[in-house]
């Protein structure tokens, strides 16, 4: 749009008076005439859309993870122990399968017991924070165009909060050295799946024949590295092998059914009439495997076998976020929000497993 003004004035060819242009083109910003109000120019013409479009951002963690709720403000460490027990067969018996109980004669002076070992392990627990400020002009000119200013705030405050703790829950952190739910540092059980009659583990060159074998090998492993004692409830997958295995079908004999519902309806947790298998698509496990870059497609992905139940697998922090009362500073009014956020802790490392390459 081109502006005028009035100082010098020029005619039309009828005589008309006119505002002498302005030596340059001059053009509105688009989008970017505002301030953090959120106050646009708008013409008189144009249909503003008030509705608040925030950034596109998903987060899981939730879903996937349960929380200590034992966790505290004043806490700075989160701990558990781990209790390993023994015993000695009775009346000079063996350990090994088939013998070492217990026995005791009628006439036995020595009679077997039991040990006890509790080990600690300590994990921090660390302070964050955020803070919320606004000045009263800022206030007073979001109210007039109707899109309060320290609503918007807490909202972006609000995404901050949730995707730390996204990240946190599955990655950990690489300046504190933190391990996640995909990549944790306790976990000992990682593999490379098995190669298909293409030559690659990939599931994109594997027929469905060979990615429920997969599924199969997967589950058996992890449950007896559980010494069979849990049987794995959850699996996290990238989300492209997650959409590949919700359309390609496999045939049953009631006809044709897409892999993950026949997976997850005929896997070993269903035979033994427990609740269902559920496989849930993760965008943290793109490029997580070994020799992959985490967030990176076409690197080395990595699927994660688990139970989601808090004896085995949970994250530690305070519940919900505090925050301080409203301070006056100046024209500002400011209040931070708070918690504290631990690590994830999984006791029993046994019953998670990791597969990359699929």
């Amino acid at each position: 749009m081109t502006l005028t003004f009035d100082r010098q004035r020029t005619h039309d060819a009828k005589g008309n008076a006119l505002g002498r242009p302005l030596d340059n083109r001059v053009k509105t910003h688009d989008g970017k005439f505002a301030d953090s109000t959120g106050g646009f120019l708008v013409g008189e013409l144009e249909r503003l859309d008030q509705t608040l479009n925030i950034p596109l951002v998903d987060y899981q963690w939730s879903r996937d993870i349960d929380v200590r709720e034992d966790v505290s403000i004043a806490d700075d460490l989160s701990s558990y122990t781990l209790s390993t027990f023994g015993s000695n067969g009775g009346l000079g018996t063996g350990q090994g399968i088939g013998n070492g109980k217990s026995w005791a004669g009628r006439n036995s002076t020595q009679i077997a017991g039991v040990s006890v070992d509790i080990a600690k392990i300590t994990n921090p627990l660390t302070l964050w924070a955020n803070e919320l400020s606004y000045s009263i002009p800022e206030l007073e000119a979001a109210a007039k165009v109707g899109r309060p200013i320290d609503q918007q705030k807490f909202e972006a405050m609000s995404l901050k909060y949730q995707m730390d703790i996204d990240e946190q829950t599955y990655i950990g952190d690489t300046g504190f050295g933190y391990t996640g739910l995909v990549n944790n540092s306790r976990v000992t059980a990682v593999a490379n799946l098995p190669n298909g009659v293409q030559g690659s583990s990939k599931w994109s060159s594997k027929t469905p024949d060979e990615i429920l074998a997969d599924f199969i090998l997967i589950l058996q492993t992890t449950w007896t590295n559980a010494g069979w004692a849990v049987i794995p409830a959850d699996i996290l997958i990238p989300p492209a092998q997650y959409a590949y295995i919700s359309t390609a079908k496999v045939a049953t004999a009631s006809g044709l059914m897409s892999i993950k519902r026949y997976i997850e309806e005929n896997s070993l947790l269903t035979s033994e009439g427990k609740k269902k298998l559920s496989i849930r698509p993760s965008k943290w496990c793109v490029g997580a495997g070994v020799g992959g870059t985490i967030g990176t497609l076409g690197t080395v992905d990595r699927l994660v076998c688990y139970t989601k139940d808090k004896r085995f697998v949970r994250l530690a922090k305070t519940p919900g976020l505090q925050r301080t009362p409203v301070e006056y500073r100046g024209l500002y009014h400011l209040t931070t929000y708070y918690f504290k956020l631990g690590v994830v802790e999984i006791p029993y490392p046994s019953t998670v497993s990791y597969w990359d390459g699929l």
